[in-house]
C-alpha cells in the first residue's frame, strides 16, 4: 500500500498557524495520539499537516482570582501533577488517571482530546460537568463557547474551519462545592463502558455522562431529581446509550445508573 503523502508546517507563532490553519485540507497535529494512528490505518488523508507543537504559548495553567485557564496544548500529565488543578478542579485531576497510559498522558493534550470530541473520552464530560468555557481562535480573534454548546456529535464540535481550540477556562471549585469522577472500563486505560463527571452546587447538580451517546451529555432530569431512586429513574429520560460488540443498550443504562449511586453520595457531602 502507498504511503500518504502530505507536506508539513511546524509554525513558530499562532498567527502563522492560523494562517496555515485556514488553507483546505489542513489538520492540527497537536499531541497526536490521536491523530498518528489515524494516519497509520489510512483513516486520516490531509494534504497539510500542521504542527503546533511548539507554540508555547498555548501551554500552561494560570489561576487568575477565581478563574483557571488551561492552554490547549497542556498535556494529561501536567494537568495530573499541577497543584493548581488539585487544589481548584479536583474533577479534573480525579479523571486524567483514568485517560489511556502513562505514555499517552506524556504526549496528548487537552486541546486535542476536546477538539476530537471522543464519546468515550474523559475531558469532554468533565467540561460539561463544570460549565467550563472554550477558547477558540481564528484570523478574527478569539470566541468564547460554553462547553454545553461545542459538542455537536460524533466527532463533531462547534470549531470553525481555520480555527484552533487555544484554551479551557473553569471556574474555580468553591469549598462548599463537591464532584466526582466514576468510570467503567474493562480495564485500566481502556475506553470507558460508560462514565459519569458530577458536580454540585447551591442545591444543584451537573451530571455529564461519557460512553452513553454520539457526544458527552448532560442527564438533566436525573440531576433535578429531590433523591437518588427518582435520579435513576430519570436517567432513561436522559440516556439512550447505544450498545456496542460487548454491551446493550440496556447493560449501559444499568451502568449509568450504578456510577449515580456511586457519586450520590459523594455530591451530597461537603467538602
Amino acid at each position: 500500500m502507498k504511503a500518504p503523502s502530505f507536506a508539513y508546517a511546524k509554525p513558530r507563532a499562532l498567527a502563522e498557524a492560523l494562517d496555515l490553519a485556514a488553507r483546505p485540507g489542513a489538520k492540527i497535529l497537536a499531541g497526536g495520539q490521536s491523530l498518528m494512528p489515524s494516519l497509520n490505518m489510512r483513516l486520516s488523508s490531509p494534504e497539510l499537516l500542521v504542527d503546533i507543537t511548539g507554540l508555547g504559548e498555548l501551554k500552561g495553567i494560570k489561576l487568575d482570582k477565581d478563574t483557571i485557564r488551561i492552554g490547549a496544548l497542556t498535556t494529561h500529565a501536567e494537568i495530573e501533577r499541577s497543584d493548581i488543578v488539585k487544589k481548584h478542579l479536583p474533577l479534573l485531576s480525579e479523571a486524567v488517571p483514568h485517560i489511556a497510559h502513562p505514555a499517552i498522558r506524556n504526549r496528548g493534550t487537552i486541546g486535542g482530546s476536546l477538539a476530537l470530541a471522543d464519546p468515550a473520552a474523559e475531558y469532554p464530560a468533565c467540561v460539561l460537568a463544570l460549565d467550563a468555557v472554550i477558547i477558540a481562535t481564528g484570523r478574527k480573534g478569539e470566541r468564547k463557547i460554553k462547553a454545553s454548546d461545542f459538542f455537536k456529535g460524533l466527532f463533531e464540535t462547534d470549531l470553525k474551519p481555520g480555527e484552533l481550540l487555544t484554551a479551557v477556562e473553569f471556574n474555580a471549585q468553591k469549598n462548599d462545592e463537591r464532584s466526582a469522577f466514576l468510570e467503567l472500563a474493562r480495564r485500566h486505560g481502556d475506553y470507558a463502558i460508560v462514565g459519569l463527571a458530577a458536580f454540585a452546587s447551591n442545591g444543584t447538580r451537573r451530571l455529564a455522562y461519557f460512553g452513553a451517546a454520539d457526544r458527552a451529555v448532560l442527564a438533566p432530569h436525573a440531576a433535578q431529581a429531590k433523591d437518588l431512586a427518582s435520579a435513576k429513574a430519570a436517567l432513561a429520560k436522559d440516556l439512550q446509550p447505544p450498545a456496542d460488540l460487548y454491551h446493550s443498550s440496556e447493560t449501559k443504562l444499568h451502568l449509568a445508573r450504578v456510577l449515580l449511586e456511586r457519586a450520590w453520595t459523594t455530591l451530597s457531602t461537603p467538602r
